[in-house]
């Protein structure tokens, strides 16, 4: 079982075929590699190929701390007064 980035197995077989043996079009490779994602491809002992994208966890945390600790919601009232015609 070898690990590569996708940029390296994109470069050692190239957009066009990295991208059939995973199962996705050479356009979405190379967006990937554009937007820098970080993602890695394993070759398994049976020449199989699988990519995973590792991202921070949580996602929203970054959001939230630039936020504050401010809820991101307007509380309304629940019971309104009757209107008068």
């Amino acid at each position: 079982m070898r690990q590569f980035t996708l940029s390296q197995f994109a470069t050692e077989k190239g957009q066009t075929k990295a991208g059939i043996f995973l199962g996705m079009t050479q356009s979405s490779i190379n967006k990937a590699l554009q937007a820098g994602r970080n993602v890695l491809v394993t070759e398994h002992a049976d020449g199989s190929f699988t990519a995973e994208e590792l991202r921070p966890f949580p996602v929203q945390s970054a959001k939230r701390s630039r936020r504050g600790c401010r809820p991101s919601y307007e509380p309304t009232l629940s019971a309104a007064a009757p209107r008068e015609n």
